[in-house]
């Protein structure tokens, strides 16, 4: 858990085809999940370069959560690619020494309360338990 008492930031892409759906139904159905969440809907994860990943990590995001659809995704070839992004992300954090457990692909369906919640308590337990990603400190140059 990060030292100053703030938690941890969990970024969530949701598909709108999925995870957002897993989301909404989840807020519906009067459940809580972490406030610490925020939840970005998109219509595929596989329109986000790797560079985003790693620069959502590094301007203060913890953790980052890809709910889509899996295989019943409407875009043609969209999970094959969002897989490999995350594949390539992979291979970005290894070299900076993070901890691959912060990325995480989940197949949530657009009724999947209990997975969507799952996946978030799980990315909220683990970032509690590893604390936040180390940050360099910049300070502003004055001209």
């Amino acid at each position: 858990m990060p030292t100053n008492g703030t938690q941890p930031k969990i970024l969530i892409l949701a598909t709108l085809s999925g995870g957002y759906r897993g989301a909404d139904s989840t807020g519906q159905s009067h459940m809580d999940y972490p406030p610490n969440t925020y939840i970005l809907p998109v219509m595929t994860a596989a329109l986000f370069p790797p560079e985003f990943y790693i620069q959502a990590f590094e301007k203060g995001i913890d953790g980052i959560l890809v709910m889509y659809s899996g295989t019943d995704s409407p875009y043609k070839g969209a999970p094959e690619r969002t897989a490999e992004i995350i594949n390539e992300v992979y291979e970005l954090m290894k070299a900076r020494d993070w901890d691959l457990r912060r990325l995480k692909l989940a197949a949530i369906c657009t009724v999947c309360v209990r997975p969507f919640l799952s996946e978030v308590n799980k990315m909220n337990e683990l970032l509690a338990e590893i604390g936040p990603l180390p940050r360099v400190e910049t300070v502003p140059q004055v001209a």
